[in-house]
Order: C-alpha cells, then sequence, then structure tokens
C-alpha cells in the first residue's frame, strides 16, 4: 500500500511504525512541519508553517481552531503538490489530530481511508483543566475555552474512518458518540533494549558517579513544570533529604512550558527554589537538564526511587520506560498512572498533593531496596506482558494501519 504519514513532530508517535511499514514493503512517505529537523530513513516532505499566529483580539475564543485551520491549510496545500507534482495518491493517510494537520485531507485524498492518532481530548472539567487550583482555573469563563479548544479534535475524529490512541484512559476521554471509533493500542516499549543492568553508571556534572545500588531518587519530565507535579516533588524533598543523608537526586527535563502557562517570571524551577530557599540542600539536588537517551537510560537503571507525577493527563512514555528498566516508580493516584500502576503490586501510588505522603513513599523506598524489589520485578513484567514493541504492540499497530487499507 501506499501510506501518507503526518505528524508535525515526525517521526513522534509513528518512530517504530514506519520503518516497519517499508519493511513489510509499503511505500511510505511522511509530511512534517518545516521547522522540525529530525532525520529518518523515511521519504519526508515539509509544509510550511502560516506566517504569523491568529490574533485573539479578532478570533476570540476560536484562536485555537484558527491555529489549526491554519496549519491543515498549508498541510493540505503541500499535500496537493504531492498529488500533483510528485503523483504520490496513498491508500492510508495516518495523521496526529492534535495540531489539526488531518482536517482537509479527505479533500485532497478523497478515494484514501483516514486515520487519526486521538492522544487526548481536552474537557472543560473532570481532567486537566481545574486539576490543580494552585495554577489551574475552574471558572465559567475558562471551561468555555476548552470547550471552543475541542472543535479540532472533534472534526477529526468524526472524518476519520477509525482511530487510535495509546491508553484507554486516553481513549476515554472522548466523547462517547465518537468513542466506539478508537482502538487501543500503545506506541510500544523496546523491553529489549530498557532493561535492568547492574552495572549501570552515570556522573553527574559535578563528578560524582552514581552506580545501580547506591541511593538514587529520580524524576524525568521534558519540561520541568506543575502539569507534571514538579511543584509537589520539589516541596516533598526537604523531609526526604534529612531522613535519607546519603541520598542524591536527579532531575531530568528544562526549563520551558510543554503543557500549562509559564510562570509570571523566571522558569517553575527558579520559582520553586526561591520558595523552599534553605530547606532544600541543593549540594544534592542536580537539576541536569535534557540529556540524550543513553544518560536517561543509565539513570532510570540506577535509580532507587522514581517519582512520576503528572495531573489527568497523557501518560509520559519516561514511567513505562523506567518501569521496563526495573526501576520502582511512585506515581501519583490520576487515572492515566492508575491505568498502568497498582498499589503495593509493581509500584506505589500517591495522592498528587499529598506533600507529606509523597515525602514518606519516596523515604521509604530508598530506606528499603530489598522490600521494594518485588515491585520493580512487577513493573518491568507488567511492560513486558502489556506494552512490549515487537511482541505486542507493533504487530497489533500494523494490523490496524493494513486492515484500515483493507476497508
Amino acid at each position: 500500500m501506499r501510506i501518507l504519514l503526518v505528524h508535525q513532530n515526525f517521526p513522534g508517535q509513528f518512530r517504530h511504525l514506519a520503518p516497519a511499514l517499508v519493511a513489510r514493503g509499503h511505500q511510505v512517505v511522511a509530511l512534517t512541519a518545516e521547522k522540525n529537523r529530525q532525520q529518518t530513513d523515511i521519504r519526508t516532505y515539509r509544509y510550511p508553517m502560516p506566517d504569523t499566529p491568529p490574533d485573539p483580539r479578532q478570533s476570540r475564543l476560536g484562536t485555537t481552531y484558527t491555529a489549526m485551520t491554519d496549519r491543515a491549510h498549508r498541510v493540505a496545500r503541500a499535500a496537493l503538490q504531492l498529488r500533483d507534482r510528485v503523483g504520490f495518491r496513498p491508500d492510508v493517510v495516518f495523521g496526529h489530530s492534535g495540531w489539526g494537520e488531518t482536517l482537509f485531507l479527505r479533500e485532497v485524498f478523497p478515494e484514501a481511508r483516514l486515520l487519526v492518532y486521538s492522544e487526548f481530548y481536552y474537557a472543560p472539567r473532570g481532567l486537566d483543566v481545574g486539576f490543580d487550583p494552585e495554577f489551574s482555573r475552574s471558572d465559567p469563563a475558562a471551561q468555555m475555552a476548552v470547550v471552543a479548544r475541542q472543535g479540532h479534535l472533534a472534526l477529526a475524529l468524526v472524518q476519520a474512518d477509525a482511530a487510535l490512541a495509546p491508553t484507554e484512559w486516553q481513549a476515554d476521554t472522548a466523547p462517547p458518540a465518537l468513542r466506539d471509533k478508537i482502538t487501543i493500542i500503545h506506541d510500544g516499549i523496546d523491553t529489549n533494549r530498557l532493561r535492568p543492568d547492574p552495572q549501570a553508571r552515570y556522573t553527574l556534572p559535578g563528578g560524582r558517579t552514581l552506580r545501580a545500588g547506591d541511593e538514587g531518587l529520580t524524576y524525568v519530565a521534558r519540561n520541568l513544570e506543575p502539569y507534571r507535579g514538579v511543584h509537589i516533588f520539589l516541596r516533598a524533598l526537604p523531609e526526604v533529604l534529612e531522613a535519607r543523608p546519603r541520598a542524591q537526586v536527579v532531575i531530568i527535563g528544562a526549563d520551558g512550558a510543554s503543557y500549562g502557562p509559564s510562570p509570571a517570571e523566571g522558569s517553575w524551577r527558579e520559582m520553586l527554589l526561591a520558595e523552599l530557599g534553605d530547606r532544600l540542600d541543593l549540594s544534592r539536588v542536580h537539576f541536569i537538564g535534557r540529556v540524550p537517551y543513553s544518560d536517561f537510560m543509565a539513570l532510570m537503571q540506577i535509580s532507587r526511587a522514581h517519582a512520576y507525577l503528572t495531573v489527568p493527563f497523557v501518560l509520559s512514555w519516561s514511567m513505562l520506560e523506567a518501569m521496563a528498566m526495573g526501576a520502582c516508580v511512585i506515581g501519583a493516584r490520576t487515572g492515566p498512572v492508575e491505568e498502568v500502576l497498582r498499589d503495593g503490586v509493581n509500584g506505589r501510588l500517591v495522592d498528587f498533593f499529598d506533600v507529606e505522603g509523597w515525602s514518606a513513599a519516596l523515604t521509604d523506598a530508598l530506606a528499603a531496596p530489598e522490600r521494594h524489589a518485588p515491585l520493580r520485578r512487577a513493573a518491568r513484567a507488567t511492560v513486558v506482558e502489556n506494552y512490549d514493541l515487537q511482541k505486542v504492540c507493533l504487530p497489533r499497530l500494523l494490523r490496524f494501519v493494513e486492515g484500515a487499507g483493507a476497508g
């Protein structure tokens, strides 16, 4: 088949699927944003971004929809060139719905089967919006803005012949009328590569080397922000460090904002460090920013306790990856985490806002590694059984795409 994959940050969620489709003899072409400079072996074309973002004073609550349809128009124009100049007419178009890229592709390729990756459907209440009142409003004005933000996501699902979501919780965020369109298949975790390593070691920027068995506490997020609970984690640390004088804390993540708002000044990290002041022993807390994937792997293999917090939102790959490498994950008791993590079975669960509970759970995991060893083994077994790339997820993904192509 001829397959067009559309993703503004390609390969994104198609990282494993795209080469697997090629290996099965399909002709695969990708369409991505011009600013995305990632290189793959997939034949890739790039669409230009709109010159200026929409003016909120003019588009008001339609700002997001305007931005998404502006991008969709650029995608469609690039797709027209693929069709008319290159001569590529796909049997299947598979794109991520989050940025509106699929909205006009039915008009360019009316004969193709249209698939969408439906990662998350925003809601005015009950999910991320208003969950943490310290940083997120839950008033009628905010709720109306979220409803307006649903527009392009709903339209993408309505147009699709079929849709995919990585977890059941994420699929269930879709409207009931559209939920039956969504098949649940995770992108997959390479458990052959991501596995425990008793020889793992990592040298911190200051020169200290951590090894498997050391008292290391880890936290990972793309950006250090309240959506991923960095404020709760940092507020829990003073008690942990006081109780465990040999513990070293390693925090991976940049100072930007991936999902929620930015602080009024500086970064969330700077704001929280100012709040905590001398209560936090910074000689044992290491902010290392974004790191190569090999460094992330080493730290998860070393970690004695790994904290994962998120508001009710998209589940991070990093939590499943940490479990695959045998980390003892202490997770927030929110819907996306509870789908995978079972308290006392393959990890620990703590209420998102319970700072004292986080201090106690993290201290306990650091103090009693032998008692938590069964949780680490069960964590890896959970990922191998349910999310393994080669044995579980990739075969299902291939059947999903090839089945759609066959009608």
